[in-house]
């Protein structure tokens, strides 16, 4: 890791909330997706039907 200095502290609070902000943002997109899949699957199901 480079040496950061002063701004350690500001630097590695940015990459934090980066990190959590890009997670959160995954599990969202993961979230809507499973459930996307499930409609479509109802909507096919009771289109056969």
């Amino acid at each position: 890791m480079p040496e950061l200095g002063k701004y350690a502290t500001e630097v590695l609070a940015a990459y934090g909330a980066s990190l959590t902000l890009l997670a959160g943002l995954v599990l969202l997109t993961l979230r809507k997706g499973r459930r996307a899949r499930a409609e479509l699957a109802r909507i096919e199901a009771r289109k056969d039907a």
